[in-house]
């Protein structure tokens, strides 16, 4: 979608040095051969040289009339995303990013989009009548080139139903809908764990923890006004660098002021933590934040020695005594790069069972959903390899010894930081007596253990 106002700007901003936008299909083979779609196998200097590596999803784009930049593009599922924001000051000498408000906007709009049609992306049929649609959505979620609302599936497809909606001055922009029928609020506490273990005296093991609280508001109203608090155990670590969701109507400042970046002290803000909001017509994050744990859920260890023409490999792992033994699943994937499928396999584990994935290259050690009593589980082996072929997997930075077990688990009704929310406390200023359930779950995220016997990667120091 083109939008004449915002080019008109772009000129009056730029003028003797604007690049005008080509046509949409001059545009499309620009773009392909810049994120390398097309072409790949053509070393070209503007593009592929090493004094050039992009480290976001902004591109300058080459086109005849010049370089189009800032280009945000990004692929999922198959699909290519990509905006060109409006930069409202001059491009020579290009801005910050950080200080273009449209590449956020931009950005937002595009992942709206993404939520719009990712649910669809397995059925041809459907996802051709939603590209159909999104022309008619996209006038209502950004009529003249700046976003409106980026919630693009909340939003209605017909023109007929936006002239039935009734209008009412004091329901927000983000409440696209009212409500109809009995109130209930769903709020679950998701907390990902990153971890990065050595098991080594010169290395300092890192890991890190954020959560996220989401909410689904069903209440009747225009502008309903829900208060929620977040609380933690009386010892619990306190909550930081907090991100609130725009509905929220006022906020502590102290809560705000807690950052990671700081080491912590006795006066910082611990709650309960209090969130006043007018709630969206759909799912939505209330908040974001970190927190600094003590201890990392499942503590591991792993070697692995090359001998020969084997690798003999030990494992193992200990669940931390205060954590829910209780898991959805849990399981640790060894994988072997730069070698041939595994031809031999001996190995003895003290709990779970061992599986060989199909490529056999990958060793999957299923644990299941508890720990044993001892909370202890080892894993000891010998592997050998065939020859290896294409279709088995590489890595640059995984030579040699250097390798890493990779954890993969899910505890349900359970947050490492102990934050839960209180059902008693949730207030809601509507009609009726809501039913509210409130749950937490932990999921790792990229959780390593890498070999002791060799050197790791400095780059995975820091998360």
């Amino acid at each position: 979608r083109r939008y004449p106002t915002v080019e008109i700007r772009a000129e009056t901003f730029n003028g003797s040095t604007h690049v005008p936008v080509p046509s949409d299909s001059a545009f499309l083979k620009a773009l392909l051969f810049e994120l390398r779609l097309v072409d790949d196998h053509i070393f070209v200097e503007h593009r592929d040289t090493c004094t050039r590596i992009n480290h976001s999803s902004v591109y300058s784009v080459r086109t005849e009339g010049g370089d189009l930049w800032p280009v945000l593009a990004f692929q999922k599922s198959g699909l290519i995303y990509a905006c060109l924001p409006l930069v409202e000051e001059t491009l020579e000498p290009r801005p910050p990013l950080l200080t273009v408000s449209g590449l956020s906007q931009g950005l937002a709009l595009l992942l709206g989009i993404v939520e719009y049609l990712s649910p669809s992306r397995k059925n041809e049929a459907e996802m051709t009548a939603k590209i159909g649609q999104l022309r008619n959505l996209l006038i209502q979620a950004c009529p003249l080139g700046t976003p409106l609302n980026t919630n693009i599936r909340s939003l209605n497809s017909s023109f007929d139903d936006i002239q039935e909606m009734p209008t009412d001055e004091n329901q927000p922009a983000w409440r696209s809908n009212t409500y109809k029928g009995k109130p209930q609020v769903n709020v679950c506490v998701t907390e990902k764990v990153k971890c990065m273990q050595y098991d080594k005296r010169d290395v300092v093991d890192m890991w890190q923890v954020y959560g996220a609280v989401n909410c689904k508001c069903d209440i009747e109203g225009s502008a309903p006004n829900v208060t929620l608090s977040l609380n933690l155990p009386t010892n619990g670590p306190p909550l930081q660098d907090i991100v609130v969701h725009h509905c929220v109507t006022s906020v502590d400042p102290a809560m705000l002021m807690s950052s990671s970046a700081e080491p912590l002290d006795d006066s910082v803000y611990n709650g309960p933590y209090k969130f006043p909001f007018i709630p969206p017509s759909d799912s939505f994050n209330l908040c974001y934040y970190t927190s600094q744990v003590p201890v990392p859920p499942i503590l591991g260890c792993y070697q692995l020695i090359e001998e020969g023409s084997q690798l003999k490999i030990t494992v193992n792992l200990k669940l931390h005594e205060s954590i829910k033994n209780s898991f959805e699943y849990c399981e640790a994937r060894i994988p072997f790069f730069n070698r041939g499928p595994i031809a031999q396999l001996e190995y003895k584990v003290s709990y779970g069972q061992l599986d060989l994935s199909r490529e056999k290259s990958l060793l999957v050690w299923i644990i299941g959903q508890k720990f044993p009593k001892s909370l202890e589980v080892s894993l000891t082996g010998t592997v050998s390899f065939g020859t290896a072929g294409k279709e088995h997997p590489t890595d640059y930075v995984c030579t040699g010894n250097t390798a890493y077990v990779k954890l993969y688990f899910r505890i349900p009704d359970f947050t490492l930081t102990g934050c839960y929310v209180d059902q008693h406390s949730v207030q809601i200023f509507a009609p009726g007596k809501p039913k509210i359930t409130a749950s937490g779950e932990l999921i790792s995220s990229d959780y390593y253990i890498w070999n002791s016997k060799a050197p790791a990667p400095t780059v995975y120091k820091t998360l």
